[in-house]
């Protein structure tokens, strides 16, 4: 009996530990969050007033990058990947100058035109913070890890309005195939407090609930898997257009800053020749697209070079609403394709499932469509998040991800190693057929 109280008092003793850490690392990043977000909007007002700003971006570009380099290159590139790198690496250990330098750099890079997110330098700013509160407290580095891990989750919570999805996707993006349950409570407490924060300092959200839905046929369940595979290899070509980026921006030998002029040229000849919708943050598009209007076909194609060239050279900003962006624009196109007759719909459910699928957070992705779009659409976007998360393989948006679980029986990949471990790996393209196909395939 007395083991038993004490089995109970040490739990309850831990629930109310995890509270209070999780609540303080919660507020933190929800006041951070608004300071970033506020200046963001400034810095974006003032260069709307400025007549064809994106010309301007081989400057904004390089002076973000210079910015990164001199005084905190762990903030370089796009936020959460720095961090899963940290917390499989350094148990979590971030310096705390990445906060105002990716800051600064974010906004100098999103205001200027270059085509990335706001959500990943939230979190990496959380997890700095997180990390810094633990180095403050001297916690022991593995409740550090769980902080930052909290970091995370309040970072996404309080940037996107969604903090059951943001606390979610700061448990299922560290690891692929597997959810860490033993942070999930002051994930959520974070979360939770951060949105609340955010939103009591005057911080407002999108939310856009779907009225009109397809009765669920078969005929319409076919499209929702087609949607999933459509969107997972919309979200295997991301995976490989920044591969690629990367590699083709590596090669060159000059002072890597210089990288950052020329992908600034570049974007501005986006944006001059093209459009300049394909710059920055890309949200008048998406609302666009989730309120049932037509864009152009070609929307997936430009919004993808111009992210993979922005994340490359040397920019600095998140890769969610990019994501967003290109979820959008291939279920606004699938729907024109294949005549669904709900543009809307199946823009929306686009936007989640590339997302399952290019970070591998089908559970994530499915629980923020219920927070953005309604409930109703829960059905139709747990199919396509699911299909396409299988569908992108053992890829992701996050190379520092580790494989937990393998995505079909007839693959063959060593799990416990991160993504990027793979790609040389023999085994992570080997298949293991059926005797009667493998038969056939050999001949």
């Amino acid at each position: 009996m007395k083991r038993r109280v004490l089995e109970q008092l040490v739990l309850f003793g831990s629930v109310l530990k995890w509270t209070f850490y999780a609540a303080i690392v919660g507020a933190a990043v929800g006041l951070s969050t608004t300071v970033f977000l506020r200046t963001l909007t400034w810095a974006t007002d003032v260069a709307a007033g400025v007549p064809s700003a994106y010309l301007g971006l081989p400057v904004v570009l390089f002076v973000s990058a210079v910015l990164v380099r001199w005084l905190a290159p762990e903030a370089e590139g796009h936020g959460t990947e720095r961090v899963l790198a940290a917390l499989h690496e350094r148990m979590g250990r971030i310096p705390l100058a990445v906060v105002p330098v990716k800051l600064v750099a974010t906004v100098i890079t999103l205001a200027g035109g270059g085509s990335a997110g706001k959500e990943g330098p939230c979190a990496q700013i959380g997890a700095g913070i997180a990390s810094g509160l633990a180095s403050l407290g001297r916690i022991r580095d593995v409740d550090r890890r769980k902080l930052v891990i909290c970091g995370v989750s309040a970072g996404y919570a309080a940037v996107f309005g969604t903090p059951i999805a943001g606390a979610l996707f700061g448990v299922e993006v560290l690891f692929l195939g597997q959810i860490l349950y033993d942070v999930l409570l002051p994930s959520f407490v974070a979360g939770i407090t951060a949105y609340h924060v955010a939103s009591a300092l005057g911080v407002t959200y999108f939310h856009f609930t779907l009225e009109v839905f397809p009765i669920f046929t078969s005929r319409v369940f076919g499209q929702i898997l087609l949607l999933g595979v459509w969107c997972g290899l919309g979200a295997l070509l991301l995976i490989e257009a920044l591969k690629l980026g990367h590699r083709l921006f590596q090669h060159l030998r000059w002072w890597k800053p210089v990288n950052a002029v020329l992908g600034g040229a570049l974007l501005s000849g986006v944006g001059g020749l093209v459009s300049t919708r394909y710059l920055g943050l890309g949200l008048e598009t998406i609302e666009d697209g989730l309120r049932g209007q037509v864009l152009e076909k070609s929307a997936f194609f430009w919004k993808l070079m111009a992210t993979a060239i922005t994340l490359s050279c040397g920019g600095s900003g998140g890769i969610v609403t990019p994501i967003f962006f290109l979820g959008t624009a291939a279920g606004n196109l699938f729907s024109v394709l294949f005549h669904t007759g709900n543009i809307a719909t199946y823009s929306a459910i686009g936007m989640v499932a590339l997302l399952a699928g290019a970070a591998n957070t089908p559970i994530a992705a499915s629980v923020m469509a219920i927070e953005l779009f309604g409930s109703s659409i829960a059905p139709y976007a747990a199919i396509a998040c699911i299909v396409a998360f299988l569908m992108s393989g053992h890829r992701s948006v996050y190379p520092s991800q580790v494989l937990s679980m393998l995505k079909s029986g007839s693959l063959n990949a060593t799990t416990g190693k991160a993504l990027s471990q793979l790609e040389d790996e023999v085994g992570s393209a080997r298949v293991t057929l059926p005797r009667f196909l493998d038969r056939y395939w050999r001949k």
